[in-house]
């Protein structure tokens, strides 16, 4: 790799002030390839400028996307930022509170743990900061989540809380409160609760969308018919993937310890550094550059998210849903069928060394890579062989390795690099993304801002939840096979056999099984 040294030298991005860098050197892109994007650069650099500014760049849902003026509340319109501080400043309050016992919990004493319940943004952000930032043991709270509906998962968690949910603190995240899957989380929380002997709403919090911010939510109805502790707002103009730092992602934080204005404080630093740099200086817009290039600007290979530091784990989980939720769109913004996307995954190395990094070296070539380098050992470091190398040593060693060994097979990779994982570190990284995400969006031309896949997926459980009903109604004593089941119910047999394999799964029906689903037969 000596002939590399001068590309690593010319796309190298540096910023000494902050300790963050980013290496491009092995993604492959052609010279003249800055030049000719520079035209769809401009108009990004631009488009982001009409965001920051408030415009209603979300033209689908008629609404502003302001996630950058929660760290930079004086960028947001002037009617909006006195209510942006007031938010920062409620989270670090409130978390005083539970942290010194002046809110307690019903039988007194401290709240020694909280329970997240929500889904998407509004618990993959908690999770990442969690997992990242708080060492459990050490923390002011030990925190649990219940992310989904699965009925076997809710309670392994609630399990896992045992005795000590009587000093349970459970905050309950949905801007509109109909999400089912938070839905069900909240009412599961809340059975166990009762099963205590204790009255959930004097361990409840709502993090939720506020009549008076303008949104309607049945969470909010039923905090205040309830008399929950709080109500803290959410905001139409922030999505849930962009959500960490407002009230979903600061309320979480600033009780398990994380300095939130340090969070805040690295954001902020990335967003004013990509605002106006030039894409050779830019790392948010270079990142988007790379992902055009390697893509095709079609996506046409995978994102591979490599931290190597397992505080970041998450990570990669984390931009999965920032990512593929705002580029992975069927149509662009003229109406035109582009079905475009990135799809992102990986875990963490050098874990990933022993497990699919051999087809990444060896295997079909259809991803790009993107390390995440951190430079410290942040902890003990001790020689653990007779030359005097540390785990830390191994490590930066098998980073570099697997850097060198996929670029000499032809595999592009890029490298972002921190100084360490702190709560500055870990908002830089996500606002370069995020900013990244807004980019990329511009240069292929989609909405980053709505999903109208997700509300598909919503329509078609709905649909499903109503089909299950009429089966329950047509099955009888008799046994039946599906399609005389679905006769009855107007409905369509395969429909009929799922609903019917679901209720005899969970002592809803009876099975007699014949030789294949034509013959299975069904009763009460």
């Amino acid at each position: 790799m000596t002939s590399h040294w001068q590309r690593y030298c010319t796309h190298l991005i540096r910023y000494d002030d902050l300790g963050i860098s980013l290496d491009v050197s092995c993604m492959k892109f052609p010279g003249t390839f800055l030049t000719k994007m520079a035209p769809k650069v401009k108009s990004a650099m631009r488009e982001l400028q009409k965001l920051e500014g408030g415009a209603k760049v979300n033209k689908d849902e008629d609404r502003m996307v302001g996630h950058y003026w929660l760290r930079s509340p004086a960028m947001a319109p002037k009617e909006l930022q006195a209510g942006i501080r007031k938010n920062i400043a409620d989270a670090k309050k409130f978390a005083s509170e539970v942290h010194s016992g002046k809110l307690a919990p019903q039988n007194g004493g401290k709240f020694k743990r909280i329970l997240i319940i929500g889904i998407g943004g509004s618990a993959l952000g908690p999770q990442l900061v969690a997992d990242a930032l708080v060492d459990d043991w050490k923390a002011p709270v030990h925190t649990h989540f219940l992310d989904n509906t699965d009925p076997n998962g809710l309670q392994r968690v609630l399990g896992s809380i045992g005795k000590d949910l009587t000093k349970t603190l459970a905050i309950v995240i949905s801007k509109s409160g109909g999400t089912p899957e938070t839905r069900n989380g909240m009412l599961e929380a809340k059975a166990a609760y009762e099963d205590a002997g204790l009255d959930f709403h004097r361990h409840a919090v709502a993090v939720t969308g506020t009549a008076k911010g303008g949104i309607k939510s049945k969470l909010e109805a039923t905090a205040k018919k309830e008399k929950w502790l709080r109500i803290f707002p959410m905001t139409d103009w922030v999505g849930g993937r962009t959500s960490i730092m407002s009230t979903v992602g600061l309320i979480p934080a600033a009780l398990q310890g994380v300095d939130v204005d340090q969070f805040l404080a690295g954001a902020a630093a990335m967003d004013k550094k990509t605002r106006n740099l030039p894409a050779r200086q830019n790392v948010s817009m270079m990142l988007a550059l790379m992902w055009f290039h390697a893509g095709k600007g079609r996506g046409t290979k995978d994102m591979v998210i490599l931290p190597y530091k397992d505080r970041l784990v998450l990570l990669s989980k984390y931009l999965q849903q920032l990512v593929m939720e705002s580029l992975g769109k069927e149509l662009d913004r003229s109406g035109k069928k582009v079905c475009q996307g990135i799809s992102v995954y990986g875990n963490k190395g050098s874990t990933d060394q022993h497990a699919y990094v051999q087809q990444l070296r060896d295997g079909v070539n259809n991803f790009f890579a993107t390390f995440i380098e951190v430079r410290a050992a942040q902890g003990r470091d001790s020689a653990v062989d007779d030359s005097g190398n540390t785990c830390a040593d191994y490590l930066q060693g098998f980073l570099r390795g697997t850097r060198r060994a996929l670029y000499e097979n032809g595999r592009e990779n890029m490298t972002i690099s921190l100084p360490e994982v702190n709560a500055f570190t870990l908002g830089m990284v996500i606002a370069a993304f995020e900013r990244a995400v807004t980019f990329y969006a511009s240069l292929v031309n989609v909405n980053a801002y709505h999903q109208p896949g997700v509300e598909a997926g919503k329509k078609a459980a709905g649909e499903f939840l109503n089909i299950l009903g009429k089966t329950k109604a047509a099955l009888s004593s008799t046994p039946s096979a599906a399609d005389q089941v679905a006769k009855h119910a107007g409905i369509d047999p395969e429909d009929a056999y799922h609903c019917l394999i679901h209720l005899a799964a969970n002592s809803g029906a009876t099975r007699l099984a014949g030789s294949g689903p034509a013959t299975d037969k069904f009763q009460k």
